[in-house]
Order: C-alpha cells, then sequence, then structure tokens
C-alpha cells in the first residue's frame, strides 16, 4: 500500500503535490478575477477594513505597477521561459528539498495566473487595494501574492543552503 502511494504522488517522475499547489493557486487566481469581473465595473472600490483594505477593480496591461504596459508579446515570450525554467528546477535541482518546490509551485501558479489574463483578457485583473501607513500599495491579485510568497521562500531556501554549506565546510560556530 505504502508504495502504490508513493506511485501515485509520483506521476511519471513529477512530484504531483506540488503541482497541485502551483493548480490550486490558478484555479484561485482565475477563480476571484473572474468574480471580480463580473460583479465589479472597473474603478469600483468595496471597503473592506477602512483606511487599510479594499477590493478594487483594476486593470493593468503591464508588469507591476504598469511597467511595460502593452508589450503583451514580451510577457508572453518571459513567462513561457519562465515556467519551462521553474519545471526543469522542480524536476532537477529542488528534488529531495519540500521547501525549494514549494516556493517554486507557487512562483509557477502565479506566474501561469496572470500569463492566462494576458492570453485571454490582453490585460491583469487587479483587486487586492491595500493602504499600509497611509500608502497607498500598488492593486494586485492572487497570482501577484503567489509570486511574491514563493520568491520569499525562495529566499528562506538560499539562506537555508548557504547556512548548511558554510557548516558543512567550517563546523558549527
Amino acid at each position: 500500500m505504502l508504495e502504490f502511494k508513493r506511485r501515485l504522488l509520483r506521476f511519471g517522475g513529477l512530484h504531483v503535490w506540488y503541482y497541485l499547489i502551483a493548480l490550486f493557486v490558478i484555479v484561485l487566481d482565475q477563480i476571484t478575477k473572474w468574480m471580480i469581473v463580473r460583479n465589479m465595473e472597473i474603478g469600483e472600490s468595496i471597503k473592506i477594513i477602512d483606511n487599510f483594505f479594499y477590493l478594487t477593480s483594476h486593470r493593468n496591461t503591464g508588469a507591476a505597477w504598469g511597467i511595460l504596459a502593452g508589450q503583451m508579446w514580451l510577457f508572453y515570450i518571459i513567462t513561457l521561459i519562465v515556467v519551462a525554467g521553474i519545471i526543469y528546477y522542480m524536476q532537477t535541482q529542488a528534488k529531495g528539498k519540500p521547501l525549494f518546490q514549494v516556493s517554486l509551485a507557487f512562483i509557477l501558479g502565479g506566474a501561469i495566473g496572470n500569463f492566462i489574463d494576458r492570453l485571454f483578457r490582453k490585460e491583469v485583473v487587479d483587486f487586492l487595494d491595500t493602504y499600509i501607513f497611509g500608502y497607498n500599495f500598488p492593486i494586485f491579485n492572487i497570482a501577484d501574492s503567489a509570486l511574491t510568497i514563493g520568491v520569499i521562500l525562495l529566499f528562506i531556501q538560499i539562506f537555508k543552503e548557504e547556512r548548511t554549506e558554510k557548516v558543512k565546510a567550517h563546523g558549527k560556530s
């Protein structure tokens, strides 16, 4: 029975759990965006927590903060390269490193979530609007959040590996 479970979780060498995390991010991202598009007008805002958190229907044709607005072809190419790289790293470099695989799964899910928007809508749907210490942070979405979480986890993994290498090289000190 244990061997069956192992085979079920490894499909053709793929660690299915990590791809399921990416799939969960994609589905959650697309459902929330669909709800915003269907139920809110662009620019409409709903107060959740006064002076802190709002749902605001916004569209972005660029990257973060509207950088490179309208350059869809560039985003298509970059995303395809990034997705291929993430899958390669998940299958080679991240094997046996759960934190590394989880970080890549979040990044993969976020990248694909925004790619779907760019491909089918020619813009990214953003709606999470926060004011942090009076600063109106750029409006973002679930995919952006997943990308951020993935990058933070990736940095933690890198620091963990560096520390492990230093301990191996110099012993505990």
